[in-house]
């Protein structure tokens, strides 16, 4: 920090004090300080330099509210001070939200201390916080936190909030004292991981993770996967990391949860690396480090898993959102476009702001916006979570009424600051027959696109599945397990910002066995055509890599629904059928193994007397033939 120069005053009957105080300031015995000065006080209530040392005292013991109505006083009395005091008390102005006196300081600074070279773009980047800060309070964004409660908080720091996809399930970082089991020698606190389940809308009293999660070492700054499956978590100190922090990965498997596992090279580094955020794609993972080849301090890279533990080297999210200070705690929602995190290099209300950038159809990233106040004010936000709806935000804060510390709090989020709302479908992938849970692929594609949108795997051991939806596209779902044909569904969300129902869906596979039928799902034709749309693609190449793999002949089927004479269906059929047919055919699969048969109207299996049953009827299938 920066000591205010004392003025040039003439003596006074204060003086004599006032050096005394200053040596013991100059020996942090700010208490005994305190008591002179007050002496001095009752002796010249006029003598600035009380005020300087008084100012300089709260600045120590960062109480910046009594600091700077020391500086100002301080100013009021020299009238024309050293021009390093406009920049001092304007610093601490704007640490407690007196923006607009502090950008009269920064200003009077810039006019008069141009000779404090050192300084002068900190004043700049102060006077373009202080002018934002004050546009942000007059337009406040909506915003009012609702403590999670005691289930949840306590007098410990809860913080850095991550929640599944259907929001059942809470995970968080908590900071309690050391006890015996603690390996920091140097630590006052450790810190663990904790965990609430919601039950009808309730969060239930927190269990802490336990072995092998929980150790001796800090494990924290997580996320857990949208899906619910990985738990990507940071752990620091540890004796066999390779940095100061490093990340690591865990899996659920039924109930438990797997070893640990380090991420190594190329992820982690001798640098620091912590606050990982995996996509909803199961792929994608954002994460801080102060590795060398970025921006600033502390920068946002992000890297992708190829396999279950493998992972591409990190890539930089470039200067759009890194800055030559710190840009950390990234977040990113559950639409995979919309990325929140905090910096301290930015124009905003001062310290850490939290902020949001929007991925371009291009893959770049649009520029970041500053969340607004009051979500962000003079002191530090860290970090924040987003619902999948994109409707409900939780971030930690040590406001007065909470239970101690950083408590977690939630608030309904200002239309303005929200994501693509995300839904999700849930179930348990089984065997038809035996009705055994199987470990299953579960993909979600854009059709219209044809980029993956969410991977994940149903458990072994339960047959549980968790995959989020994207709105306003055309989704195709997809489940396959070795042994099994593929199951295919197809979703069509409006993007919208009213609460989206989640799909509750079992799959049941069915075994490759002779006369095994699939119902292909997401199959186009315009109407009254036969053409292939381009969004069947996606579901046709799967059914090409399908037979590749798999030593099955199969009949294409093609059924209509009873609008229209029998002979207008059967040619229709036939011909939208003989389509699929020549796009496997065109695609590397002999025709010995194919034939295709036109069935019109004649196999209903839904009730023609309404719309929807009419377009459950007009489908294309596959049958095991041979």
């Amino acid at each position: 920090m920066t000591v205010a120069p004392v003025s040039a005053q003439k003596t006074s009957k204060a003086a004599n004090l006032c050096a005394k105080a200053q040596q013991l300031v100059n020996q942090k015995q700010f208490e005994k300080a305190l008591d002179l000065l007050t002496q001095a006080q009752a002796k010249d209530p006029l003598y600035s330099d009380i005020y300087i040392l008084k100012g300089d005292i709260y600045n120590f013991t960062l109480h910046s509210d009594s600091a700077f109505k020391c500086y100002s006083k301080a100013i009021a009395l020299i009238g024309e001070p050293d021009p390093l005091l406009y920049y001092i008390a304007a610093s601490e102005g704007a640490k407690c939200e007196q923006y607009e006196e502090a950008l009269r300081f920064y200003e009077l600074f810039m006019q008069k201390g141009l000779q404090y070279t050192d300084v002068l773009s900190d004043a700049q980047k102060g006077i373009a916080n202080c002018r934002f800060a004050i546009e942000a309070m007059r337009n406040p964004v909506q915003f009012r936190p609702v403590n999670l409660g005691s289930n949840v908080n306590s007098e410990w720091d809860e913080s850095l909030a991550s929640i599944t996809a259907d929001d059942g399930m809470l995970v968080y970082t908590v900071g309690r004292p050391r006890d015996e089991h603690t390996i920091c020698a140097f630590c006052q606190t450790e810190q663990d991981l904790y965990y609430s389940k919601r039950e009808a809308d309730v969060w239930q009293p927190r269990s802490a993770f336990g072995q092998p999660i929980r150790t001796g070492y800090n494990e924290g700054a997580q996320c857990i996967s949208p899906d619910g499956v990985y738990l990507l978590y940071t752990m620091c100190n540890a004796d066999y990391g390779m940095g100061s922090c490093d990340l690591y990965w865990s899996k659920k498997m039924g109930s438990k949860w797997s070893r640990p596992r380090n991420f190594g090279a190329p992820v982690n580094s001798n640098a620091w690396e912590s606050q990982p955020s995996m996509a909803s794609d199961g792929k994608t993972i954002y994460f801080v480090s102060s590795r060398p080849g970025g921006f600033g301090g502390m920068d946002i890279w992000k890297t992708t898993m190829t396999a279950e533990g493998s992972f591409t080297a990190p890539e930089n999210l470039g200067a759009t959102i890194n800055t030559p200070g710190d840009d950390a705690a990234p977040f990113i929602h559950s639409d995979g476009r919309t990325l929140y995190f905090a910096s301290n290099g930015r124009v905003g209300m001062g310290g850490y702001d939290l902020f949001y950038a929007t991925m371009q159809p291009d893959g770049t990233w649009g520029e970041p916006k500053n969340l607004g106040y009051p979500i962000n004010t003079a002191a530090d936000e860290i970090n924040i979570f987003i619902n999948t709806a994109g409707t409900m935000a939780y971030m930690a804060s040590d406001k007065e009424g909470g239970q101690g510390g950083l408590d977690l709090y939630c608030f309904e989020l200002d239309d303005n600051l929200r994501p693509n709302p995300v839904t999700y479908i849930k179930g348990r992938v089984k065997d038809s027959e035996s009705e055994q849970p199987l470990e299953a692929a579960v993909e979600m594609v854009d059709l219209n696109t044809r980029q993956p949108l969410t991977s994940t795997k149903s458990d072994a051991q339960t047959g549980e599945y968790l995959a989020c939806i994207q709105t306003g596209s055309n989704v195709l779902l997809n489940v396959s397990a070795p042994g099994y044909p593929f199951y295919s569904e197809n979703f069509q969300i409006e993007k919208s910002y009213t609460a989206l129902e989640p799909y509750l869906k079992d799959i049941n596979l069915q075994k490759a066995e002779v006369g095994t039928v699939v119902v292909l799902k997401n199959i186009f034709f315009d109407f009254d055509r036969s053409d292939l749309q381009p969004a069947s693609y996606e579901e046709l190449d799967r059914l090409v890599d399908y037979l590749k793999h798999n030593a099955v002949a199969i009949e294409i089927g093609g059924h209509t629904d009873d609008q229209g004479s029998d002979e207008y269906n059967d040619r229709l059929s036939q011909s939208r059928a003989k389509s699929v047919y020549d796009y496997l055919v065109a695609h590397g699969i002999d025709a010995s193994r194919l034939s295709y048969k036109g069935y019109g109207k004649r196999q209903p299996v839904a009730d023609n007397s309404t719309e929807e049953g009419r377009a459950i009827n007009r489908r294309t299938e596959f049958k095991i033939i041979r």
